[in-house]
């Protein structure tokens, strides 16, 4: 049954990506313990296809860009959302989303409990800590690492609240219905084999490039790398792979809906990002049993463990990560088979459950203190 207690789960822009998914996840999985609203852009399509119908959702931002900070109606709807709503707690999901709480939240006569996301190591600047960061109840990061390093540049340590990322697991698991149809539509053959990298086209942060040159010295004939993401297939990107001449080894999709067939068309996950909060498209490869190979950005490697349920390599060494993956095609049967497993087994740690149980925890811990 659920509690009498108001939640407001506030998200920015438009689009996908990990915060986008964590939002929606979590959204739809405290609905099921509180009364949750979602504040979000009118024209996110995606996230309003998704939770329609299940939780009420206020619109508040018309989103144009980096323009949309001068917008003063942005700001007004979203405090009338908020003063209407009575909510008991506010969930900022992004720095953007809290960007916006904190210009109208001196003006608020009621003060909800406030709680902001920080899904990165990356430290926030002296005017961003004390002026902002300063009005959370709480601060949620997504991995242990980055909590020990928010820690460490005494970033508010008695704030500090550490919720892994979850995964829907209902969604990624082991399976391989769709996988003679993905390789169709993808002109792969059967006998390819094929490394996939879900990441929105950030090579700054995700490492795409890094990742290129590693294919490239790879010089695997019988390979294939499929690239899926925001932007995956724009000119930039669709320029740098022509750059390591490998338009006819990589297959740029762009944004896609259907993640979990696509991972069952491939045979190896592969990751090259120089950031991360706990990599959740990391964690929904394992889940598929994919064999996986990552950098260690971030919280990967607490549960990422070399040779064990995948194999890792230091953020930037693509050597490396030639190496590793010329070690994984050429796994036997037996071998495969045992790091699938192992993944599958630490990805279930990462249930979307596990993790909204944990924010049920935080949310009544905050009300009672």
């Amino acid at each position: 049954m659920k509690k009498e207690i108001k939640i407001l789960e506030v998200i920015d822009s438009h689009g996908w990506c990990g915060t986008k998914e964590q939002t929606y996840l979590i959204t739809r999985e405290l609905s099921k313990y509180f009364n949750v609203d979602l504040a979000l852009a009118y024209d996110h399509t995606e996230m309003i296809e998704k939770l329609k119908g299940k939780v009420p959702l206020k619109f508040y931002e018309i989103d144009n860009g980096s323009i949309r900070r001068f917008n003063v109606k942005n700001y007004k709807r979203l405090y009338r959302i908020i003063t209407e709503g009575d909510y008991n707690v506010i969930v900022a999901n992004s720095s953007w989303s809290f960007n916006y709480l904190r210009i109208i939240y001196p003006f608020l006569n009621k003060k909800p409990k406030i709680i902001a996301m920080r899904r990165s190591g990356y430290i926030p600047s002296f005017f961003s800590k004390h002026l902002k960061y300063s009005i959370a109840d709480r601060i949620v990061v997504v991995s242990k690492d980055v909590a020990d390093l928010l820690k460490e540049k005494n970033f508010f340590p008695e704030k500090l609240v550490t919720i892994e990322s979850g995964i829907d697991l209902s969604r990624f698991k082991p399976s391989n219905d769709f996988r003679n149809e993905i390789r169709k539509e993808l002109g792969i053959s059967d006998k390819e084999k094929v490394f996939i990298n879900v990441a929105n086209w950030q090579p700054w942060r995700k490492g795409q490039d890094l990742l290129l040159k590693a294919f490239k010295e790879l010089g695997c004939e019988n390979c294939r790398l499929i690239l899926v993401g925001n932007d995956t297939d724009s000119i930039e990107a669709k320029n740098m792979i022509k750059q390591f001449g490998l338009e006819d080894k990589v297959i740029p999709l762009g944004f896609r809906y259907d993640i979990d067939k696509l991972l069952q068309g491939a045979d190896f996950f592969v990751l090259s990002s120089n950031s991360e909060g706990i990599a959740g498209a990391l964690l929904q490869g394992m889940a598929s049993g994919k064999v996986v190979l990552s950098t260690l950005a971030g919280g990967i490697g607490e549960y990422l463990k070399d040779g064990y349920n995948g194999f890792s390599v230091k953020v930037g060494d693509s050597k490396g990560m030639t190496k590793k993956m010329r070690y994984m095609i050429s796994l036997n049967e037996e071998d495969y088979s045992r790091l699938s497993k192992n993944a599958v087994e630490t990805a279930k740690r990462y249930s979307i459950e596990e993790t909204a149980k944990k924010w049920v925890k935080l949310i009544n811990e905050l009300l009672n203190s």
